[in-house]
């Protein structure tokens, strides 16, 4: 468990900067005879860049740098995947450089892909633990795992410059990528670092126990109606749903 339950590490850099660093994990997504779901390479690494790149954008804080780790030979794997790395940061407007591994002496059989991302935040603008009792709970975006997740550009799901607008948004505290545990966990331990408790809007149609794999949507919470612009192109057809409040 990170800090304060969530899928980063903070650590105090000086009295005014911390150092905010995630990773994230895929195995057995690819094109290798092993692999169970088989998807391009370009795309395993694409979305697992934006794993680790959303966790560490929805803190406040600013990507520096990051490290690719390739259990798999150079050529092809280890090229298609830097190709989707690239992609990723190509479309959130960054360029960071990178330290990359791969595997050389050993034949593989599934792919296996580590990434990590590091950044630093002011101690004031960090976004861990900003929660009030009163919040609304908001998930932006639709869980997705699995098959469901073929396109980076779906637009139903989350990139990093959705975070950005959520950053820029009055009232909006809390940001936190959905994954693997589910929108309901990932609310409740929200709840908890507020000292609050979670109260499910009984109307909300979405399925909170489920996967959101690599991070397809977000919650968050918000003290004031919600004032990002869901008409502009990056938010068109992406889904807003109120989970709940903090109470």
């Amino acid at each position: 468990m990170g800090y304060l339950g969530r899928d980063v590490e903070v650590v105090a850099i000086n009295t005014e900067q911390l150092l905010v660093a995630s990773c994230d994990s895929c195995g057995a997504i690819g094109m290798k005879d092993l692999d169970e779901l088989q998807i391009s390479w370009s795309i395993t690494g694409r979305l697992t860049t934006r794993v680790a790149l959303l966790e560490v954008l929805a803190t406040g804080a600013v990507p520096l740098m990051m490290t690719v780790a390739i259990s798999n030979e150079p050529y092809p794997t280890g090229e298609g995947i830097l190709e989707g790395v690239k992609e990723e940061f190509a479309a959130a407007g960054l360029t960071l450089p990178m330290a990359i591994s791969t595997e050389k002496n050993m034949n593989t059989q599934q792919t296996g892909l580590g990434i990590s991302v590091i950044g630093v935040a002011k101690k004031n603008r960090l976004r861990i633990g900003t929660s009030l009792s009163g919040d609304d709970v908001y998930c932006l975006g639709l869980p997705k795992v699995g098959p469901e997740v073929s396109n980076p550009e779906d637009p139903e799901i989350v990139q990093a410059n959705h975070i950005r607008v959520l950053l820029d948004s009055l009232g909006v505290h809390d940001i936190i990528p959905v994954g693997s545990r589910g929108i309901r966990t990932e609310a409740q331990l929200l709840a908890s670092n507020s000292n609050s408790r979670l109260i499910v809007d009984p109307t909300c149609l979405l399925d909170l126990d489920k996967s959101a794999g690599p991070s397809t949507c977000v919650i968050f919470t918000s003290s004031s109606p919600l004032s990002f612009d869901l008409t502009s192109s990056g938010f068109k057809r992406l889904p807003v749903t109120r989970i709940g409040k903090l109470n």
